[in-house]
This record gives C-alpha cells, sequence and structure tokens, in this order.
C-alpha cells in the first residue's frame, strides 16, 4: 500500500517503478493533476493545461515499452520554451495564442526520454523582471522568484517531480532558493538553446528544478544529450572530505545581516566534515554585476527590438525602460564587460586548483513580500555570465522559517561534480541549526 500521496515521489523513482511495473503513467499523472486541482487557486503556477492531453500522453506511455530513462514521468515546462502541442505565450500578451509549430530541441528530447510533457508553467514577461501570476507556495503573500516561477512554486508544492526553468540573470537559482528546491544552471551550451525564446544568448541557459540531485542530473542528461561528460553526481569523484571554498563575493554586505550570519556559521559547521576555508575572489570579479547588467541589457534591446517598436502598448513600463537602457550601452562599455568576463573565466578556472566546490549565497534573504518583483538576482549575476554549473540546494530557513538559497558552483563542464556537491551539503543541511542569527 502506497505509504504517501503519488504526486511526492521522486522522477527517478517514478521512472523505475513504471519501468518495473508496479506504478502506472496514467496513475503518476492524474495524482499529479489533482494536487493541482487542489492547491493550483493559491500558488497559480500553471499558464497552460490540459488533463485530458495530459492524461493521453501517459496512456501512450503505458501501452508501450519504455523507451528512455523519463518513460511515463510528467514534467512541466517553462513558458518560455516551446512546445508543438501547447502554446508558448511567453509570458507577454504579444504572444497571446501563439503556437509554435515544432517542440524546442530540449523539449523534444524529453519526449524521446518517455516523458509526458504535462503543461506549461508561468515565466515572467519574456524571463525578464515583471512578474506572472504565480505565488510563493510557503507563503502565498511573497514572490517565489522569477523568471521560472511557476516552475519553482509547482516542484516545491509538489505538483511535478520536475520542471524546467531557464537562467539568464538569476531565473532557476533565485526562484529555487525562495521556494525550497534544487535547481541546476549548468555549464553555459550544454543544452541547446534552439526553441527557447531569446533574451541574452551570451547568457541564457536552459536547466531545472527538482526535488532531488539525482532527479537533476536524470532530467539535465536528457536535455543535454550526447555531450561526452557524466551529470551522474555518483561518477563525479566527491571524495569523502571534499575542499570547498566559501566566497561571500564583492556584493556580501548587500545580504540580510541573518542571511549572512547563517551562511557564515554553515561554513564552520561544514568544517566538520570538508575542508572549507574562506575564499577571496580577485579583485577584477568587482567588476563583473555591472557587466553582466550590460551585456544582458544589451541583448535583451536586441532580442526585444521589433516588439518594443511594434508593440509597445503591450509591453510594461518596466520592460520597456529596460529595453530602452540596454540599447544606450555603448559599444565601448559591452566591449569591457566582455573582455572582463573572458579575463575573469581564466582566473576562475585557476581557483578550482585548490578548490573542488565553491558554495555561496544565492538570495540576499528570504523570499521577498509582495507579488510585484521577484527579488534581485544579485548574487546570481556573476556565475550566469562566467558560465559553470551551479546547483540551488534547499534546506536552509531565515528568520521567518522561509527557505533561504544557497548555491554550489563547479568548474566548467563539471556538473556532475556539481551535482554530487549539492547532494553532499543537502544530506548536512537537516541537522544544520545555528544557535543563533542576527535579526
Amino acid at each position: 500500500m502506497e505509504s504517501r500521496p503519488l504526486y511526492e515521489i521522486t522522477a527517478k523513482e517514478a521512472a523505475e517503478r513504471i519501468r518495473t511495473g508496479t506504478l502506472t503513467s496514467e496513475a503518476l499523472v492524474r495524482a499529479c493533476l489533482e494536487r493541482i486541482e487542489a492547491r493550483e487557486d493559491a500558488v497559480r503556477a500553471w499558464a497552460w493545461l490540459d488533463p485530458d492531453l495530459a492524461v493521453r500522453q501517459a496512456r501512450e506511455r503505458d501501452a508501450a515499452e519504455p523507451v528512455g530513462p523519463l518513460h511515463g514521468v510528467p514534467v512541466g515546462v517553462k513558458d518560455l520554451i516551446d512546445t508543438a502541442d501547447m502554446p508558448a505565450e511567453y509570458g507577454s500578451p504579444v504572444y497571446a495564442g501563439y503556437r509554435p509549430d515544432t517542440d524546442a530541441v530540449c523539449v523534444a528530447r524529453l519526449r524521446s526520454a518517455g516523458a509526458v510533457i504535462l503543461g506549461k508553467t508561468v515565466t515572467t514577461e519574456f524571463a525578464l523582471f515583471t512578474p506572472g501570476k504565480t505565488a510563493n507556495p510557503h507563503d502565498p503573500g511573497r514572490t517565489p522568484g522569477g523568471s521560472s516561477s511557476g516552475s519553482a512554486a509547482a516542484v516545491a508544492d509538489r505538483m511535478i517531480p520536475l520542471a524546467l526553468g531557464t537562467q539568464t540573470a538569476g531565473s532557476i537559482v533565485r526562484p529555487a532558493g525562495f521556494c525550497g528546491v534544487f535547481g541546476l544552471k549548468p555549464t553555459f551550451g550544454l543544452v541547446d538553446a534552439a526553441g527557447v525564446r531569446p533574451c541574452s544568448p551570451a547568457l541564457d541557459t536552459t536547466g531545472l528544478f527538482a526535488r532531488s540531485a539525482e532527479d537533476l542530473a536524470l532530467g539535465a542528461a536528457v536535455m543535454a544529450g550526447e555531450t561526452g561528460m557524466s551529470f551522474d553526481p555518483d561518477a563525479a569523484g566527491l571524495g569523502e572530505r571534499p575542499r570547498i571554498g566559501f566566497v561571500r563575493t564583492h556584493e556580501w554586505e548587500r545580504a540580510e545581516p541573518s542571511t549572512r550570519a547563517t551562511l557564515e556559521a554553515l561554513a564552520v559547521s561544514l568544517g566538520e566534515t570538508a575542508e572549507v576555508a574562506d575564499l577571496d575572489l580577485p579583485d577584477d570579479f568587482a567588476g563583473l554585476v555591472e557587466s553582466q547588467e550590460r551585456v544582458m541589457g544589451h541583448e535583451v534591446a536586441a532580442s526585444l527590438a521589433r516588439e518594443r517598436a511594434d508593440y509597445a502598448e503591450l509591453l510594461s513600463e518596466r520592460l520597456r525602460a529596460l529595453v530602452d537602457t540596454g540599447a544606450a550601452v555603448s559599444a565601448e562599455q559591452l566591449a569591457s564587460a566582455r573582455t572582463l568576463t573572458e579575463h575573469c573565466r581564466a582566473l576562475l578556472a585557476t581557483l578550482f586548483a585548490e578548490h573542488d566546490l565553491l558554495l555561496a549565497p544565492s538570495v540576499l534573504g528570504e523570499a521577498p513580500e509582495g507579488l510585484g518583483a521577484t527579488g534581485d538576482p544579485l548574487f546570481c549575476r556573476i556565475w550566469t555570465l562566467l558560465g559553470p554549473p551551479t546547483v540551488a540546494v534547499p534546506g536552509l530557513r531565515g528568520p521567518n522559517g522561509l527557505p533561504l538559497g544557497v548555491q554550489i558552483i563547479a568548474a566548467h563542464r563539471r556538473d556532475g561534480l556539481a551535482l554530487a556537491g549539492a547532494r553532499w551539503l543537502a544530506g548536512r543541511l537537516d541537522a544544520f541549526a545555528p544557535d543563533s542569527l542576527s535579526s
């Protein structure tokens, strides 16, 4: 007899049970749909959902032999990503009712691996800063973060075991931190971006949300295709005492006092089972936040030039201002930002000679109150710009008992090691309880 609701099982467990015949895809999909029906009025995670289509997909999977590692497993897809049988509206009335002709490459790979595409999750407007309708499942009066708002909230609320997101500044790691789930921003370029609405092509990275590091690995391996590398945390070679560099970053003082106190206490605690050392980033890293903003702004302006010119009345004031600011970035400013980025990527590679992983803040504090903004992506910007794999790890709590994000960073193309580190860290957060926190 099932000891817990089906909607709570992980993607890995679901795939195994479906493969061995102890669970049907239809039963799991129906359980997820029932959970959505019970909770969607409060969380509002879904931009588009057709229960009949979801059940038909599940029945097709049940009638066929397993075709891949996600056979029969339901997955949510951020509504920035094209799906041939569902709308893709990109969080904007400009594209109301738009139906792509084909799936994005990452969605096609998920289908080929047997996944059931359950529906489309809410994105902010063009994956930027104007929120959609989604609320934080831990406190509906607070933001879930963005821009992958619906995906993070749906996974956190047990509506779906796996959901896709994208990150251009902090759009996976930040909502994962606010909602208390795992989130993977893979190494830049590992997941084919074809069919994902571009925001800033030099930064855009497709990743995913889950409730375990193993589920992230399972989904990422499918989405990335043949990369010649492993996402498997078991094969990553993480030692018994990992070498971890605790990185406060140059923006440390902008974190809330309680966040700083919690992460510093965590670093001390981890020193009992790991080699943890404070790591000061090179001085040149101080310019990376501004560089990321300039690269992103310039490329957003180019990506949305047609919408800004032809559909200005359908764009939010915030988006119009962002596009106009990005268009004003000079060629000299852009060139300087890109030069600094390449320089700091080389510096980052040298840091991993002494450290297996980096531990860094991912958010300033708990999810802010109100649904009019998605929180500051400050602590994610430099890692998105530099392109290494980063994993948001759940388990910490802030002063109000809400999730508090932290992230693990690994060297370029060491995504499996980042996931191994995330799993290792998560296993130690349950027992971690700092004696006191500053308010």
